[in-house]
């Protein structure tokens, strides 16, 4: 079929068994043949970077088409060029040691893997988990957010021009076929997106057994010591929370403070946020909340702030009136020490608004920390190294970054994913190739007395009874 569009749930199972056929069909993908394929994606993102910037624009009302170049266009193909290079060298057998014979772990397509992304990075999700998928050896079908009509019907216009539907194909729909998608059995699948919608995937899967790599965000806590220069650190949280207007699952969720820096810590945001955005209605670089029902629910968060009391303290450095807006930007707004049954204390933001909580202990920090689920991203800003050890050593996160905020998602020689409530699994680079294959253990046995073999002598019944010892 030509066009996607109005797919039901019966065509999606029609795609993934011409993509498995194909797959059986024919001997892996050589190095070479993966190589092609990867170059034919970095084709798109180049021919096609400035459809997609526009498209991206389009769906959010406004967003930063610089921000989108860099993250959404630069970004996976910074990614896609890397995994290219390392291909060859990933596919080789991995030896092991061992004194039975020749062995080692061979690594195989698994066959056909399906994609599940989320709207606030479309480009960079599709064309990352694209790498991988690609990269191990497989077939490929990736669902599309209904948040992004215009990004994710570009997406499947150009992708049909240098794919073959058994190759790679894109999936457009609403949740409906999301939840169609989420029910077939891919050999691997692979989902980004809340934790709430993680868990109807995952149950989903489940029913085929399909494995699955789940990358879910949360609440990704950051922490300043009293060892930290708070300007340096301040830049660095707010570049990192209002990057996307804080549409990101790794952006800074709430902030620890001194309780002795906290006014300091509000006087040195608001200087921050005058330097980097000194107006932000009309300002290219600052973006808008997907839509209606983000910018409404990010509202009901204050709302409901506001009425329990908590301070909140707007960052408008142009006194700039939002109301009669024809987007759906938001102020930037602190909230001075919410209570944790608020409910912008228990779900994941995702938006321009940064809770700060003073301490005055730092143990008290790692203790709140251990006390909520495992966040995917965790930042810690100083230059002590007692307090950095106690940070790595005693809390759990997907990933951690160290004086400043979301880089170590950027790092394609790491493994990108979560844990627990945040995840599980992980990919880019070479773990992203190992998620997407099959490593499978080969022995070549030698030959010689085998003592596992009956009858069992009176030799064989000492040489075992000698090995069991301390």
């Amino acid at each position: 079929m030509s066009a996607n569009e109005n797919l039901k749930a019966a065509d999606i199972r029609v795609i993934l068994d011409k993509q498995r056929a194909a797959s059986l069909a024919s001997e892996p993908w050589t190095a070479e043949q993966r190589c092609e394929l990867i170059d034919r994606a970095i084709g798109l993102l180049v021919d096609y970077q400035d459809d997609i910037i526009e498209a991206l624009s389009a769906d959010f009302g406004h967003r930063s088409r610089d921000f989108s170049r860099m993250l959404d266009v630069l970004g996976p193909l910074a990614s896609l060029k890397y995994t290219k290079a390392k291909i060859a060298e990933w596919m080789q057998p991995d030896q092991r040691a061992t004194d039975r014979g020749e062995a080692w772990v061979q690594y195989q397509p698994l066959g056909v893997v399906g994609i599940l992304t989320a709207w606030n990075f479309p480009g960079n999700m599709v064309f990352n988990g694209l790498a991988g998928a690609l990269a191990a050896g497989n077939r490929v079908m990736i669902k599309v957010s209904e948040y992004n009509p215009q990004t994710s019907a570009l997406l499947a216009r150009i992708f049909r021009e240098v794919y073959a539907e058994d190759e790679v194909a894109i999936i457009t729909g609403g949740p409906d076929i999301g939840h169609a998608f989420s029910q077939q059995p891919f050999d691997h699948l692979l989902f980004t997106g809340a934790s709430s919608i993680g868990k109807h995937v995952m149950r989903a899967a489940a029913e085929n057994l399909v494995p699955v790599t789940l990358e879910l965000g949360g609440k990704s806590p950051t922490i300043i010591s009293r060892s930290a220069d708070l300007k340096v650190a301040v830049t660095k949280i707010l570049t990192g929370k209002l990057h996307n207007a804080g549409q990101i699952c790794l952006a800074p969720d709430y902030v620890f403070v001194p309780e002795e820096q906290q006014d300091a810590f509000v006087e040195t945001v608001r200087d921050v946020v005058a330097t980097l955005f000194p107006t932000l209605l009309e300002n290219p670089d600052y973006t808008s909340v997907i839509n209606a029902r983000h910018f409404e629910r990010l509202h009901g968060y204050l709302n409901e702030a506001r009425d329990a009391g908590v301070e909140l303290i707007e960052l408008n450095p142009a006194g700039e009136d939002f109301s009669g807006q024809k987007h759906h930007k938001m102020v930037p707004t602190l909230l001075r020490n919410p209570s944790d049954e608020l409910q912008i204390m228990q779900d994941e933001i995702f938006g321009p608004l940064l809770p700060f909580k003073p301490y005055k202990s730092f143990a008290e920090v790692i203790s709140y920390i251990n006390s909520r689920p495992r966040p995917l991203g965790l930042y810690y800003f100083g230059d002590d190294a007692g307090e950095e050890s106690f940070v790595l050593n005693r809390t759990t996160s997907g990933g951690v970054t160290l004086n400043d905020v979301l880089r170590h998602g950027g790092v394609e020689t790491l493994p990108f994913g979560g844990v627990g409530h945040s995840g599980m699994g992980c990919y880019h680079g070479i773990d992203g190739f190992r998620t997407f294959s099959h490593g499978k253990s080969v022995l070549r046995a030698v030959d010689g007395p085998d003592a596992m073999r009956p009858p069992y002598s009176e030799q064989v019944r000492q040489f075992v009874g000698s090995m069991i010892k301390r």
